[in-house]
């Protein structure tokens, strides 16, 4: 509420790079879908819902921690580096499998290192394990674990500040896809109804007839079920008012901008990015506050991202800095997928 409200309350102090980032947003949005463009006054009634976009997602970007070195140097001494790879020789290994990292290198041959966004699976498992109290080794002490998978750069800069902006960008994207999603949706809801008001009207009008003829003589027929026929009734008639609720089909435009401008409006609702505290050994093992187990063990705040797919998704993630001179040959990437295809274990 807090950020909304500063938001909102300095709406008239916009920047011309607010300006432009919100311009810049709308003909994205409108590239993905040209008609809308063709509804009232599209761009003044989206810019202010976008421009609360705009603010939110930068801050949530202003928010995350500058980008760490991944190199197997970094391995040992940085905590983080050394909780998301297993070992020093798995960090130019699973960066190296990214293409858009490869491809990044190959379009900039000056840049010596590359600034990337890596996601990550965060798997939690509560396990039986060993643990010193003490001077006394206890075993099968319950225990979690943490550990993170699925390593994936999909987004890479020159910079920190190239990166945070291509960031800003695709979240916004993010957010018109949502929008755009909820349209759809719509659309398919008045599609069925359509569908299911025929079905019904011709079920109807069988029943109906069938009273008719030699039917209607001997009996047996299916319309000498009044209940039968009320309830075919009761369903064509609230199909038709499920239908009416979706309005006119020429408000279809009206009514997908709404769905873009209502999901921009409320962005927190949508993107999200929350912190996750844990203490945690050499072994990822998680400690408890209260537990005293003589082992080193530090502090660590992972960033986890909430994203409006379908279904919704979370990540943990961070900006890391990989050098081209640490980007395994290709050769060797390939290998070890097959290796590790082979052997059972890819993740």
């Amino acid at each position: 509420m807090g950020l909304l409200h500063r938001i909102r309350r300095e709406g008239d102090k916009t920047t011309a790079k607010d300006k432009a980032g919100v311009d810049a947003a709308i003909e994205r949005l409108l590239a993905l879908h040209p008609q809308l463009g063709l509804a009232r006054s599209c761009q003044k009634r989206l810019a202010p819902a976008v421009a609360a976009s705009l603010a939110h997602v930068r801050a949530l970007v202003d928010a995350v921690p500058a980008a760490r070195e991944a190199s197997a140097a970094a391995w040992d001494g940085d905590p983080y580096i050394h909780a998301w790879f297993g070992a020093p020789d798995d960090v130019a290994s699973r960066m190296s499998r990214s293409a858009e990292l490869r491809a990044f290198f190959a379009a900039n041959g000056d840049a010596p290192e590359a600034y990337a966004v890596l996601g990550m699976e965060l798997t939690e498992r509560h396990i039986l394990g060993a643990r010193m109290e003490g001077e006394t080794m206890r075993r099968d002490v319950p225990q979690t674990t943490v550990s993170f998978s699925d390593h994936q750069v999909r987004m890479c800069g020159r910079d920190d500040a190239e990166l945070r902006e291509e960031i800003v960008r695709r979240l916004l994207d993010e957010l018109a896809l949502a929008g755009l999603g909820r349209g759809a949706a719509d659309k398919s809801r008045r599609t069925v109804l359509e569908r299911e008001r025929a079905l019904l009207k011709t079920r109807l009008q069988l029943l109906e007839r069938q009273g008719q003829g030699i039917r209607s003589v001997i009996g047996g027929d299916v319309a000498s079920d009044p209940g039968e026929l009320a309830r075919l009734q009761a369903q064509v008639e609230e199909n038709a008012r499920d239908l009416a609720g979706l309005g006119l089909r020429e408000d279809a435009l009206e009514r997908e901008l709404e769905h873009v401008r209502a999901v921009f409006a409320q962005p927190e609702r949508h993107l999200s990015v929350s912190t996750r505290r844990l203490s945690l050994d050499r072994m990822n093992v998680v400690i408890e506050p209260a537990t005293s187990t003589g082992a080193p063990m530090i502090d660590l705040k992972f960033r986890i991202a909430r994203l409006p797919t379908l279904p919704p998704r979370a990540r943990a993630f961070s900006l890391v800095r990989f050098a081209r001179t640490s980007l395994l040959p290709e050769t060797s990437v390939f290998e070890e997928a097959e290796q590790l295809l082979s052997s059972g274990l890819w993740s």
